[in-house]
Parts: structure tokens; sequence; C-alpha cells
């Protein structure tokens, strides 16, 4: 992949917009969309398509409506559900006027059209991949299959012409499209036009050649809530041979959030007015271009974008965008000069604060909490001190509220609605609770915010066995708690840990789901496009460290086996993006089998999602010391990870260390802490400041690590 396509995806940003988990797309960069699809393998020209000049200037011809022309929009809008409730669409074509006694459609964003069970069920391939597996597997992969071979459905969004019209589809409330016309456009004259369409709540603004716009105020405003979940966008047809578009294109760009007229108009030579060309309709010899007079002054004003091209005399005075980097540059002719570069770039790390706690601490939680700012939840061993809640201020991190807890080894913070949870892991109930019926439970607490007593007071007591871990998570609107259950009583490793749900009704959370673990140490929730996943850290099986892991996927209305990876001791998995590409990586404490030494240097590993194998696949191994946490974060343009070492079968004092992401080599080592039984550590901004924060398991203290850049 190119790039370009890791460029544009690396800059999309979605935040909570609705209630629930219906995330509405909204500070995203234009999406060079004919790009995305001719980069796929620069190797060679994608199935479907020819390339044609016309004019001295180069399109896309469509010979067929292959599959490469199109592509499941969660590939560029990843981290959210709803369409931009405004947008443009910018592009540029040649349509002949034999085209234009025919509708065509330009692009289509199609929502999917799932096939039949009993279709799949006739396939041999599935029962033929998959022999000598069980009637569950079988039953699992034809789940997936169904869910993963949309045929083309109803049209959410899509422009067609027809003679001497140009017909602009969204879906309305309704499930069928709606359907807006511009008549009198004379587009099919065998001239190249650039067309910028801006739709807004109230209206849609149509513009030719950077000329006056027409306008269509519709009776209603454009629908707000267009859920783009399972869609597919296809270029140049709807899907199939009826309607192909038979024209040229050279450009069509997805202009998010606001008007993109402004952007390339005026221009010296309206008709290819451009926002982002692809470099492959780009270079042209200059001999035979009908347009030279042009050349100087249209480089002049025009703004490339996508992956960088090598600077030469024909992109003289062109301006180049680098998405990644932030970056504007101009071509004098051989090389690139900056203009405008966007460096935030880490330097080292400042001690801030020392924070003594009342006990050795296994896990923090910070947090913003309306009305108060900036939290952190510290889960203290000693069940005498309980553990603490601690408020940002001007000088740290200061002591704001005592919790009564037993043994504590975790917290997490949720919402609901507008109301704030904590939730925390006791490993040790005390003998006043614990009933002889079931010796080896204990109960961890759920903890809600009173905006009234300015407190986290007790809301629901859950019983838990040796509760290492919580994650709260989202799907569809409801609300989920995951513990993981590490042992019941002193032996018993094998038990199940419990997904529980909110229930609306009688406002508690209730049983949901068991899934069997051993000695579960840590949840992940994590999603990819409209897939939910969530992984468990399987430490000990009653005798041996060297057990699965296993990764779930939510299928039905229940989480079922996505795939099993071996782990030795893994005591925490996170989930990362880096552009487009998916990570997760664990952390294995240490290796021990039956009754030889326990081996605490070992490898944790990061693995790679393969879209197209479906599976994460091993990327790259680090030597780790009985690692019992990673934490991801970006700095600008720059990722890093950070190991909690906590031991190394001698001493506990060690060096964490920070390590930075350097592309094709991976992660390198980049910054050592010293650390002293680093249990956890927690990433987080104040004010524009960033700063990372550690908690030992061995001594009764924490460190505030400021982030100084350049």
């Amino acid at each position: 992949m190119s790039t370009l396509i890791f460029g544009l995806l690396l800059l999309l940003r979605a935040t909570d917009a609705v209630t629930g988990t219906w995330r509405q797309c909204r500070d995203v960069l234009p999406l060079d969309l004919l790009s995305f699809v001719l980069e796929r393998d620069t190797s060679r020209l994608v199935p479907g398509v020819r390339i044609k000049e016309a004019d001295g200037a180069r399109g896309v011809h469509f010979v067929s409506p292959d599959v490469s022309m199109s592509f499941p929009l969660s590939q560029l809008l990843v981290n959210c559900d709803l369409f931009p409730k405004e947008f443009s669409v910018v592009l540029t074509l040649k349509v002949t006027r034999t085209a234009a006694k025919k509708i065509e459609h330009v692009f289509s964003l199609l929502a999917p059209k799932y096939l039949n069970k009993s279709k799949l069920e006739e396939k041999e391939e599935v029962s033929d991949t998959n022999e000598g597996s069980s009637s569950i597997e079988k039953k699992q992969l034809m789940e997936l299959q169904v869910k993963r071979n949309p045929e083309p459905g109803d049209v959410l969004l899509g422009l067609k012409i027809s003679p001497k019209r140009l017909h602009f589809l969204m879906k309305g409330p309704s499930d069928a499209a709606e359907q807006w016309v511009f008549r009198g456009i004379g587009l099919a004259d065998n001239q190249w036009h650039t067309l910028v369409l801006a739709v807004g709540q109230h209206h849609v603004r149509l513009t030719v050649d950077c000329s006056s716009p027409i306008e269509i105020v519709p009776s209603r405003p454009f629908s707000s809530d267009l859920n783009i979940q399972g869609s597919r966008f296809h270029i140049g047809s709807r899907g199939r041979w009826k309607g192909l578009f038979s024209g040229l294109l050279r450009q069509l760009v997805l202009v998010p959030g606001s008007d993109a007229t402004h952007q390339i108009c005026p221009s010296s030579d309206p008709r290819l007015a451009a926002l982002s060309v692809p470099p492959l309709l780009l270079d042209l010899p200059v001999m035979g271009r009908q347009r030279d007079r042009h050349a100087a002054s249209d480089a002049d004003k025009r703004v490339s974008l996508g992956s960088e091209r090598t600077c030469t005399e024909m992109l003289q005075g062109q301006l180049w965008f680098n998405q990644e980097k932030k970056g504007l540059y101009l071509c004098d002719g051989s090389t690139w000069i900056t203009l405008l570069e966007d460096h935030k770039r880490l330097d080292y790390l400042l001690e801030n604060q020392v924070l003594a706690t009342s006990s050795e601490t296994h896990d923090i939680e910070v947090f913003q909490l309306p009305g108060m700012g900036l939290m952190a939840a510290m889960a203290h061993r000693s069940p005498s001190y309980g553990s603490a809640v601690y408020l940002w201020t001007s000088s740290g991190f200061r002591l704001y509220q005592n919790i009564s807890t037993h043994g504590a080894l975790a917290w997490r913070h949720f919402n609901l609605g507008k109301k704030t949870f904590l939730v925390v892991s006791n490993s040790e109930t005390g003998s006043e609770k614990r009933s002889s019926k079931d010796s080896g439970a204990d109960y961890s607490v759920v903890y809600k915010w009173s905006k009234k007593r300015k407190r986290f007071v007790s809301f629901q007591t859950l019983q838990t066995y040796c509760a290492r871990d919580w994650e709260a998570f989202y799907i569809n609107h409801n609300t989920y708690l995951a513990v993981a259950n590490h042992r019941w009583g002193d032996n018993n490793h094998t038990i199940e840990s419990v997904i529980y749900k909110w229930n609306k009704s009688t406002k508690s959370f209730e049983i949901y789901q068991m899934i069997p673990t051993s000695g579960a140490y840590d949840w992940e929730f994590f999603s990819v496009g409209p897939y939910h996943f969530l992984v468990v850290a399987n430490a000990f099986d009653g005798v041996t460290t060297s057990v699965d892991s296993v990764i779930y996927i939510w299928i039905d209305g229940r989480f079922q086996v996505f795939q099993k990876i071996k782990t030795f001791c893994a005591t925490d998995w996170e989930m990362f993006q880096i552009g487009s590409r998916v990570f997760l990586v664990v952390a294995n404490g240490y290796r021990l089998s039956g009754s030889g030494p326990s081996q605490y240097t070992i490898n944790s590993t990061i693995y790679e999602l393969d879209i197209g194998g479906q599976l994460f696949v091993r990327f790259q191994d680090i030597v780790t010391y009985s690692a019992v946490d990673w934490e991801f974060f970006s700095l600008g343009e720059e990722h890093f990870l950070v190991v909690a070492n906590s031991f190394n079968g001698e001493s506990y004092s060690l060096n964490s260390i920070l390590y930075r992401w350097q592309g094709y080599e991976g992660f390198v080592p980049v910054h050592w802490l010293p650390t002293i039984g680093c249990s956890d550590w927690e990433f987080f901004t104040y004010q524009g400041e960033s700063y990372l924060i550690y908690s030992s398991a061995k001594t009764p203290l924490s460190k505030v690590f400021k982030l100084k850049t350049y």
C-alpha cells in the first residue's frame, strides 16, 4: 500500500458526536479517493481501467465494474460510523456526447446486502477448506463469510449523469435514496470539466469550472445520521455493468466539513482546476500539450497532495503538501524546498513529580472528570490504607479521596451517558464479606461519581475471583464490563471470566457471557472498521505459563474465538494503530514449565493484522524483563511504546524502556527510564503538555515524567 494511503489514514480523527457508539466523522482532511484505488498496487494498473490522454490531460477510462475500483469506506473513515454532516466532492471528468444519451454513475456509496446463508451452505469450498473442523467452527466461519461477502445494496450516496442533467443521490429518513437534479448542465461536450459539489445540512451547491454556483434548497434538511458501517464506495459504477461511466475521470476528492470551492478557485485553467490528482495522471510530456501557455502560471497556483514525486523542471513552481508531516514544499526544478513544516519531536524526559503513596501500587487509571479536571485512580496493595483518587494541580497530583479496597489490582473509568463511574478489581475480600459457601470469591465494586458530594460512592458490588483487570466498552449503544478472573482460591486458575451488560431497566450490570480463561490477567477491547474484538491475556493454567491467549470477535451478539496466540504468562495487551496498520503487542511475564527454573528475560511480541489473511501475524520481538504493561502514545507525527519491566530474576531495579517507531525498522529503543518494580505506565496530556506516570508494585511511590519536545 502506498505512502499516500498511509498519509491519508494517519490523519483521520473522529470524536463521539452522538449518544452511544455512533460517532460522526469529523476533522478529516481531504481524501483522494481515486489515488486510493490506483495506488494500492503501484507495480501494475488496477484491473477494469485504462489510462487515456485527451486534450493534453490524462484520465481513467472504465472498461468494467471491477471490484478493484471499490473499497469498504471503513478503510478510510476508520474511527467513525456516521458520514460527515457537511462535505464537498471535487471531481474532474470528461463526458462524450454519446455517453449523455443514457444514465451513468460517476460514483456510488452502497449499503451492504449480505449473502443468504443458504447460498453459503451450498458452497463446497467452506467444508473443503475446513475438513476436520468441528461443526461449531464451521458455523463460525460461515457467519464470518455471511458478514464479509456483501452484495451491492441500496444507494447511500451517489452522483450520476443523464442527458443535460446531473443527479445527486443521498439516503433520506426512509430506506430509499432521495434525488436532487441539476438541470441544463452541459457536460457532454467532449471537454474537461471540474465540478465541486458542496453539501450542507440545508443546501446542495454545484460549481462547474469555477463559475457561479447553482444551489438547491431541499424541503427538509439532509440526513445527519447516514450510517456507513459495512458500506462500500464504487468509483465509475454502481458495482454492476449497467450505468458504467464511459467518460474519463481525472480527479475525485472527498472534502469533509467544508465547501472546497475556494480551495481550487479561481484558477487560470478552471476546467482542470486541481485539488489532488493521482500522480499516475499528472506526468505528461511537454510536447503535444495544448495548455503550455498555462503551465507555468498554473503550477504556481496548484498544490498537489499525496505521495512525494521527484522534483523536476516540469514541476518547477509546484507546491506539494505532505499530509503526514503537515509540511508545505516548493519545487525549484531539482529539489523540494521546505516552506512550512510542523515538527513536534521528543527530546528528553524530565522528572516532574515523585508521588509518595500509602502503599505499593499495581495500576493507575488517568481520566478527565467534567467540572473537576484531570484525575488518577491508583490501585494500592495494602487493604489497611485502601486505594486513592488523586487530582491534578499546578504542582502535580494531590490526594483527593481515599477509597476502601482489598488488595486492589486495577481501576477502570467509564461513562454511562453523563454519569461517571470507576470499577476496582479487588483480589482480597475481607473475612466479614467472604461466605463459607464460596470461599474463593472476592467482591469488586463499581463506584459512581456524586456531583452533590463531589466524591465517588459505592454503586454496585460484583462477585469476582482474584480479579486482575476490568475493561469497559460499548457496542451498538450498549455498555459492557469484562472482568479478568485470575484464579479461584489458591490453585484453580482455569476458571471463567465474565462479561457484564448494563441493564437500563434495573440500572445495574448483569452477567451477559461467560468465557473460559486460564489465569486471566488483562482484557483489551478494540474495533477495526465494523468489527469488534476482545483479547484476553492468559497467564497460567496451573502447570505452565506457556498458554494460548485468545482474540475473540463479536458475532451475532456474542464473542466467539477468532484467533489463538501462544504467550508466556501474558500480563497485558495493547492495541494501537499507525496509519491504516493495526497492531497488538503482548507483555510476556516469564517462562515456567513444570519444575524447571523460571525465565524472566524473554521476548514480548508485536503482532500486525493481516487483513487479507484475516489474522494477526508476528511483526517484531522485543526483549523484556518480566514485562507487565505496554503503553502506546503519539507526539506530533512520532509514535512510541513504553514497557514496564518489573523483574530480571535478580533485581526489581530495572530500566523500563521507551521505543520509537522507525517505520520499516519497527520500534527502536530511545530512552532508558530507571524504575523499581514497575507495574504500569500511563500517558496523559494537560494544557498542551505531555506526561508519563509510572507506578511501583515494590515501593510506595509513583513518578511523573514531563516529555520535553522541540
